[in-house]
């Protein structure tokens, strides 16, 4: 039997998988109290770092910021993850069960249903709100989940990913940071690299089987997600939570140098990813400058 590449790529993965899993549950103190005195973010991370309403508030109500502003990003996560479990369903249930493919699908599912679990009692923990996307992007996520294929949803799904994962791997290695907040990126970094492989080839795969008029409008699909993702991935809600209205805490951030080189620093890698499969272009390219990743 011939054994094709993606095959392969899924039958290390399964094997990692079995390997290098964690239970959210057994691996996080939940009942820990927060640390004193420590940001729920890197504090040079925190959107309106380096701005005059930072200047404005006290070391308390910074660190009481950050806490929002991670309740908002796992909350985009979780969001995300939602709509990336319906799409490998819809995949699986026209798949063949018995490749090794199909079978890293099922288990990536499995996978970010405890990630899911992990974000909402994170929030929970955290004291936060659920900060939700508004009701054109919600409209906008149902249709994903329910009709997206080939390279619009591995892409529109590793925006929000890889964005995710840059952000956690510096959080995870910040003493600055509260433990819970470390560890859960920590877990999700480590069971999310598998992932991102994944999606990356298989990405890969779609492009070279999709004609020019189907690639057309994908990048259109794409530069919507990534609008969404650059611009909603801290909710304007939470400068609320330290006496700032949230327009005026929007604006100061979109306008924030510091805020805004986090955002393409975080993007990089995927932002490079897409260009290299040509992407990014045509008529999403005000999206994707709106978005602030490039």
């Amino acid at each position: 039997m011939v054994v094709s590449d993606r095959d392969r790529t899924a039958t290390r993965l399964l094997r990692s998988s079995a390997e290098h899993s964690y239970d959210p549950d057994v691996e996080i103190d939940w009942a820990a109290p927060p640390a004193d005195d420590l940001f729920y973010t890197p504090e040079h991370r925190s959107s309106l770092y380096g701005t005059a309403l930072w200047d404005g508030l006290t070391r308390a109500q910074r660190i009481t910021l950050t806490r929002h502003e991670v309740a908002s990003i796992a909350g985009l996560g979780v969001w995300f993850e939602t709509i990336l479990m319906q799409l490998l369903l819809r995949e699986y249930y026209r798949a063949d069960p018995t490749t090794a493919h199909s079978q890293y699908a099922l288990t990536e599912v499995a996978d970010e249903c405890r990630h899911s679990v992990m974000f909402g009692r994170m929030i929970a923990k955290l004291g936060c709100p659920v900060y939700r996307v508004g009701r054109l992007d919600d409209a906008l996520g149902k249709f994903i989940a329910a009709t997206a294929t080939g390279p619009r949803m591995y892409a529109a799904i590793l925006i929000a990913e890889e964005i995710l994962d840059a952000l956690q791997r510096e959080a995870a290695a910040d003493e600055t940071v509260q433990p819970l907040v470390r560890m859960v990126s920590r877990i999700h970094v480590i069971e999310e690299a598998r992932h991102v492989r994944y999606a990356r080839e298989e990405l890969a795969r779609q492009v070279r089987a999709a004609g020019p008029r189907r690639l057309a409008h994908d990048r259109l699909i794409i530069a919507r997600a990534a609008y969404l993702t650059g611009r909603r991935i801290i909710a304007p809600e939470v400068y609320r939570s330290v006496g700032i209205a949230p327009e005026v805490g929007r604006r100061a951030a979109r306008d924030n140098p510091h805020h805004r080189e986090t955002m393409r620093w975080a993007g990089e890698k995927i932002v490079a990813y897409l260009r290299e499969l040509d992407l990014i272009g045509g008529p999403g390219m005000a999206l994707w400058r709106r978005s602030g990743l490039l």
